[in-house]
C-alpha cells in the first residue's frame, strides 16, 4: 500500500552542517523529523577523480506535497556545488506515525 510519506536524503561533509540541515527544515515544517546518520565513508567520482569523503546522511520524513519546497530549501542551504538528493517511497507503515508526519507538515 503506497503512502503519501517519503523519505528524502542528502549528505553534508561535516555534523554541524548535518544538525542546521534537519533542524531548519523541521522548524519550517517542511518535514515531520530528520535522522542523521553517524558519519561514514564516501567514496564517489568528481570532475575525473575518485574521491574519499566523511559524510553525514540526513534523512527527511516528509509528504509528497512538502517535497518541492523541501528539495527547494535544502538545496538554497547546502554546502555542495551538486548536493545529493534522492526520494525513497514509503510502501506503508503505522498508520498512528503515518498521520503523524502528515499532520506535523501540513501549512499552519
Amino acid at each position: 500500500m503506497a503512502t503519501d510519506i517519503v523519505i528524502a536524503q542528502t549528505t553534508i561533509d561535516d555534523e554541524e552542517s548535518a544538525r542546521e540541515l534537519a533542524r531548519g527544515a523541521v522548524e519550517a515544517r517542511l518535514a515531520a523529523c530528520a535522522h542523521i546518520d553517524a558519519p561514514f565513508t564516501a567514496v564517489y567520482r568528481w570532475k575525473g577523480k575518485v574521491e574519499t569523503a566523511t559524510e553525514w546522511r540526513i534523512s527527511y520524513k516528509t509528504t509528497r506535497d512538502q517535497l518541492p519546497a523541501l528539495g527547494a530549501w535544502v538545496g538554497q542551504e547546502h554546502s555542495y556545488d551538486v548536493p545529493e538528493w534522492i526520494v525513497l517511497a514509503v510502501e506503508g507503515g503505522s498508520d498512528s506515525y503515518l498521520e503523524w508526519v502528515a499532520e506535523e507538515t501540513a501549512p499552519e
